[in-house]
């Protein structure tokens, strides 16, 4: 599905003269009957640069994002480390080439974009060119390598913890926002704007299991991190955020890093996928905790674990045949490489449609097209919970 451009229109309205009063009332209030919800933030708010293709305006306008790699769509591209996606083969099916997202074409924050039909990509906040009118559909402020925990991919170098993504949106994107549509975050946020946050997965390969002296139990460890992650979450509430789509963790034990680790080992590395599912099932009962907590609230769950999984379980009935090998060249641990990304200027497979990874963690576009889907349109509670993207967005 291709993106529209990014147009603005206003209607000019002259003032006929000869006309009765209660004939000029007449449209606005036939407005306000086919568009009710129009009588509430949008008579406040101006929302300019979007291009609608119904004659009422979805009630989304845009997505924030919190995350790390699966999220991030360029901003690691700014900051010195090495978790970095801004070369061929990256981007390979992308119409904009090696961008920074960790995949050879669009990641799930695209994909949702489209289904929600946001009228232009979000944009990366570590641009110095996301300001102006450019944050009013949303911004992007995941950070490949970054974790709940602040100290969670120092390993990488330089990276934007969950805690300083949210202070970024809260210092300078949310008065940026507010000065671009004239109203107040607690009028256009609740509204007009999905949170999405993917995060949690390199709190545990990159932190939890690298540490030689894990004083916490894999238990202790989990409920920290949700408890830190409800924190965070509550404090978007806060901000004026009410629509949130929290990703589960994916099965990264079958991802070919974790199985080069044990190159003997058959099938997919269990003591990893213990510890996400572990953390996934948390994520959940945490949905049911906040909605009610939090009064005005919706969030979601999206176990992208259970959707891996399945196409891991059962490739060829979803359309894939190779769920073990990465598609990209991997410099691996003996050649110096990190085992995760792909070799600067590598080669990629013919067939990345049927792969499951595109390199050594992150998914093919084809597996973030499954994902994304089942967020929008799915009716099982297993897959999405409570309800989908697509009716959080019209909530």
């Amino acid at each position: 599905m291709p993106f529209s451009s990014s147009s603005s229109s206003s209607l000019n309205m002259a003032k006929p003269l000869s006309l009765p009063p209660s004939l000029l009332v007449l449209p606005l209030l036939l407005l306000l009957v086919t568009c009710p919800y129009m009588s509430h933030v949008h008579a406040h708010c101006s929302f300019e640069g979007r291009n609608d293709h119904h004659q009422c305006p979805s009630k989304v306008k845009g997505v924030f994002v919190f995350g790390s790699s699966l999220m991030d769509n360029g901003n690691n591209n700014f900051l010195h480390n090495m978790a970095k996606a801004d070369y061929s083969p990256y981007g390979i099916d992308f119409p904009l080439g090696p961008s920074g997202r960790f995949t050879n074409g669009r990641n799930v924050v695209d994909l949702l974009g489209e289904f929600l039909e946001l009228p232009s990509l979000i944009p990366p906040f570590a641009d110095p060119s996301t300001k102006g009118l450019k944050v009013i559909n949303g911004v992007n402020f995941a950070s490949g390598g970054s974790g709940i925990l602040d100290d969670t991919g120092s390993i990488a170098g330089q990276v934007t913890s969950l805690s300083q993504q949210i202070r970024n949106f809260e210092r300078v994107t949310l008065p940026e926002l507010e000065a671009q549509v004239g109203c107040r975050s607690s009028e256009s946020l609740p509204e007009n704007y999905v949170f999405m946050v993917g995060t949690g997965s390199n709190d545990y390969t990159f932190n939890y299991f690298l540490s030689a002296n894990r004083n916490l139990t894999l238990q202790s460890f989990t409920a920290n991190l949700i408890s830190s992650l409800s924190l965070q979450l509550q404090k978007l509430y806060k901000l004026g955020g009410r629509k949130f789509v929290l990703m589960a963790i994916n099965p990264i034990g079958c991802s070919p890093m974790a199985k080069a680790r044990l190159p003997v080992h058959i099938g997919c590395l269990q003591v990893l996928n213990r510890a996400v599912h572990l953390f996934n099932i948390e994520l959940k009962s945490l949905v049911d905790d906040l909605n009610p907590k939090l009064p005005g609230s919706r969030f979601i769950f999206v176990n992208s674990y259970k959707i891996i999984r399945d196409i891991i379980k059962n490739p060829t009935s979803k359309g894939f045949g190779d769920t073990t090998w990465p598609c990209c060249e991997v410099a691996s641990l003996k050649e110096g490489g990190s085992g995760v990304l792909c070799k600067r200027g590598g080669r990629a497979c013919a067939d990345r449609s049927s792969h499951v990874f595109f390199d050594g963690l992150h998914p093919t576009e084809a597996v973030n097209v499954q994902i994304a889907t089942k967020a929008f349109i799915s009716t099982l509670s297993t897959e999405v919970y409570p309800i989908n993207v697509k009716h959080l967005a019209e909530a």
